[in-house]
């Protein structure tokens, strides 16, 4: 089943020097459920734009985006439950706040529809953070912990709504070469368990050959 699918997508941005600059040029793909896919290319080369723009974060200038069988550019149409309910994020600083528990910060995306947190959201974090081997840390707050266990808390925290889309905008590039690899192999392993449709940017072969496929984003054009 196509989760995904882009056609003719552009995407341009003011420059006070050229005018405009053209980040996406004419992008066409399509992902299917529950795969795992690299965007791969060097930094600059428009993988966030691509990737806010899968999370409807940023709306493209033409072209049309369906998302599980919806026009996603569809005048008047609601996004935010897509951004909240049907897509996760995870970024690259993680993006954890400081005042709030590991546990806290994993299930805040819940209380954007509830005004305190359920049994079923808890006892699903704390299976989130033995999947990914935090569990101990559950009280522990952002600054007690390393960087390699943050970025397992912003994966669980993206997961925490069951999405079916995954963005990972180089969740990897703040951490050393052995636990960029063991957060992508965590990643893997989650796509595998879940069925979570999973597509992460990055500019590393090692990285993106733990991916189903990878797909490259270069001047604009992704191959």
């Amino acid at each position: 089943m196509v989760l995904i699918q882009l056609r003719d997508i552009c995407k341009s941005y003011p420059d006070g020097k050229y005018g405009r600059v053209d980040v996406l040029r004419g992008v066409c793909t399509e992902i299917e459920s529950g795969e795992f896919v690299a965007v791969k290319g060097p930094s600059g080369s428009g993988k966030t734009t691509l990737l806010s723009m899968l999370g409807t974060l940023l709306t493209p200038d033409s072209g049309s985006y369906h998302l599980n069988g919806v026009d996603m550019l569809t005048p008047g149409i609601d996004r935010s439950p897509v951004r909240n309910r049907l897509t996760g994020f995870v970024f690259q600083d993680h993006r954890l706040m400081p005042q709030y528990t590991v546990l806290e910060n994993i299930l805040l995306p819940t209380l954007a529809y509830a005004s305190e947190t359920g049994e079923g959201d808890v006892e699903y974090a704390h299976a989130l953070m033995t999947a990914t081997g935090i569990a101990r840390l559950s009280q522990q707050y952002p600054s007690e912990i390393s960087g390699g266990e943050a970025s397992r808390a912003a994966i669980c925290r993206a997961l925490i709504m069951k999405p079916l889309l995954l963005l990972a905008d180089e969740p990897t590039a703040q951490l050393d070469r052995e636990n960029a690899y063991q957060t992508t192999r965590l990643l893997s392993c989650l796509n595998d368990v879940y069925g979570t449709t999973v597509v992460m940017a990055t500019h590393s072969d090692r990285i993106s050959a733990l991916a189903h496929r990878t797909l490259t984003l270069n001047n604009g054009i992704l191959s």
